[in-house]
Order: structure tokens, then C-alpha cells, then sequence
């Protein structure tokens, strides 16, 4: 049979290689999907709810990340830290940046005054630009 030919050897060999490119996309798209996730993670697992207002723009620069939980704990960058941990962590901040800035998000139901306790204890450290994190209301429109 002229038209057929014999499988040379090459042909029926097993394949010594692996197809990596395939593998590679599925994890960059998983890293992709990880990396727009946790920060939305990060404000759930810390269980802040944070207060609601009509106005704000919401951008801000962070650079020193400050949290009060519910049962009124500090945590810095979501790490749980006593006042003096906080004041000395402020200032290596600053010692690097002069422009540092604190973003303070704490649980609606936290005291008024332990949230101006953390703003007292940042500025004492030198740190005087801070913007607190909120949610922005959603403004109904009635007739």
C-alpha cells in the first residue's frame, strides 16, 4: 500500500516532555483571584463593621494600617499590639517616611474614646496624618 506508511520509531516513543504552559495559567488566574480577595477577607475575619456615612471619597494612602476590634483590642496591620508597640511602630514608620500617613478603621460599636485614645497615642508619636476608614452609606432617593 503506497498511501500508508509504518509509525517510525520517533513517533511511538513516550513523550519526555511536559506541557507547562497550561499549569502556569491556571495559577497566575488563582493568584490573580487570591490578590483581589484578601482584601476583602482581611475586614471580614477581623469582624469590623465599620460606620456608614453619606460622603467621603474614600482614598487614602496607606501606609501604617490601625484596626480596633469589638472587644476594643488595637491591631496593627492585623496584628494584635499593646499602646506602646503601636507608638513605636508609628515612629519607625516615620523615621523612614516623614509623610506617613495612618488609616484607623474601627467596629461601630468600639467607645468613642478608645478610638481617640489610638489617635492621641499616634500623635504623641509623631504621627499626625491619619484619615479613619468608613463605608459609604447608600443614599436612597425618594419622590
Amino acid at each position: 500500500m503506497a498511501g500508508m506508511q509504518e509509525p517510525s520509531s520517533e513517533d511511538s516513543g513516550l513523550m519526555s516532555s511536559i506541557n507547562i504552559t497550561p499549569f502556569v495559567d491556571v495559577v497566575l488566574v488563582l493568584l490573580v483571584i487570591f490578590m483581589v480577595t484578601a482584601p476583602m477577607l482581611v475586614k471580614d475575619i477581623l469582624e469590623i463593621r465599620l460606620p456608614k456615612v453619606a460622603t467621603g471619597d474614600g482614598q487614602a494612602t496607606q501606609t501604617l494600617g490601625v484596626a480596633v476590634n469589638r472587644d476594643g483590642q488595637i491591631l496593627l496591620n492585623g496584628v494584635i499590639v499593646d499602646e506602646e508597640s503601636l507608638k513605636n511602630s508609628a515612629r519607625e514608620v516615620l523615621a523612614t517616611n516623614s509623610q506617613a500617613q495612618a488609616i484607623i478603621a474601627a467596629d461601630v460599636e468600639v467607645a468613642y474614646g478608645k478610638v481617640v485614645k489610638v489617635i492621641d497615642l499616634l500623635k504623641s508619636s509623631g504621627l499626625h496624618r491619619f484619615a479613619v476608614q468608613i463605608e459609604k452609606e447608600q443614599v436612597k432617593e425618594g419622590p
